[in-house]
């Protein structure tokens, strides 16, 4: 018996839609590290069906996998390009995301190559200080206009610090910032919101917005306690064995929860191999029906132990409920002291997965 990933498509395709809705220019699809953990392969032909034109992955080899699946869509590398890379980009028609003076070198240097100008997404930092153009190199291309020579400049782009944040005075200053970086390129075509920012109010409008996480369901954090995206998974569990444990008596590794009365206590097949978090022991909560069930003891590699002393009537093969409507990638996320993000990202190989929608 295994635990069961169920991914609905259609959650997905109906977030894009009220994403896409509340953005006066395009919207992306972000789809890298596997479509945050759902399946690149069927949530990107998915995107596609209903009118998403532009994807972004983290890294080639993500692009890679699904080019075939988006045809005539632009596809574009966040994470930029490598030596040895350009020849890929060009041949498969995908767009690099170059926030380097050494990969616009790269590029440029197969555009001659080809003999054809090849498209680009500018990538410039506003503050984030991870990947992008820097001042200094803004300066360095707006002195010497060669440095894009061959090149098409398909979107300016930044990425925001602190969107989930709405008062956070960091969006401003990216915004203003932003602002001034545009003025070095008259008439181009920008990309800035992420999911988060395309809350933020139309200072943060582009003509692309690229959405990633809240296409998966995770909260924008922008509402105050309210997502306004749908859910789009459920993960669920059989149970394997109950155990009858008597007060005294201890669950798990280390011993370090002990039961203060009779208790049942049933242990399912999912681990910290499966992105189960280690950090979730004591601390998560699963469901049965709308019943709440508590992890008790660690989690382990492949077994986890939660208390069900309070009903009475579950038998082996019966099913928790670990993820779903009650209970989101965001509510465990809290349990496990991380983000959302993480917990999607993490979902392990050895669950059967089941897409509808499709």
């Amino acid at each position: 018996m295994t635990a069961l990933l169920e991914i609905d498509l259609d959650a997905i395709a109906a977030n894009w839609r009220a994403l896409d809705a509340m953005h006066a220019g395009h919207t992306a699809g972000v789809v890298k590290a596997d479509a945050y953990g759902l399946g690149a392969t069927h949530v990107a032909p998915k995107l596609l069906s209903i009118g998403c034109r532009h994807f972004f992955t983290a890294h080639l080899s993500e692009a890679l996998s699904i080019r075939v699946l988006v045809p005539g869509a632009m596809l574009a590398v966040l994470n930029g390009i490598l030596p040895g890379e350009a020849a890929e980009f060009s041949a498969r028609g995908i767009v690099p995301v170059c926030g380097a003076l050494h990969e616009l070198a790269l590029w440029r240097a197969e555009a001659q190559r080809r003999g054809e100008a090849l498209p680009v997404i500018l990538h410039v930092d506003t503050g984030l200080a991870r990947l992008g153009l820097s001042a200094l190199e803004l300066a360095r291309l707006r002195n010497d206009s060669g440095l894009l020579d061959g090149l098409r400049v398909e979107y300016v782009m930044t990425h925001l610090a602190c969107a989930d944040s709405p008062d956070d005075p960091m969006n401003a200053r990216q915004a203003a910032a932003f602002a001034a970086a545009m003025r070095q390129f008259p008439g181009a075509k920008t990309s800035f919101a992420n999911s988060s920012g395309m809350f933020l109010g139309p200072v943060f409008g582009s003509d692309l917005a690229r959405p990633g996480a809240a296409l998966y369901g995770i909260d924008p954090g922008t509402e105050r306690g309210r997502n306004p995206m749908r859910p789009v998974l459920r993960l669920s569990a059989p149970i394997l064995q109950i155990h009858e444990v008597a007060p005294g008596e201890s669950v798990g590794y280390g011993g370090d929860w002990t039961a203060q009365r009779p208790s049942r206590i049933a242990t399912i097949g999912v681990g910290y191999a499966d992105g189960f978090h280690r950090s979730l022991g004591n601390r998560a909560t699963a469901y049965f029906d709308a019943t709440p069930v508590p992890l008790v003891g660690r989690v382990s590699m492949d077994l986890t132990t939660f208390d069900i002393t309070g009903l009475p009537g579950l038998q082996p093969g019966d099913r928790l409920t670990l993820i779903g409507d009650r209970h989101g990638p965001d509510e465990l996320a809290r349990e496990a002291g991380t983000n959302g993000y993480e917990i999607l990202t993490s979902l392990g190989r050895r669950y059967q997965r089941r897409y509808g929608g499709a």
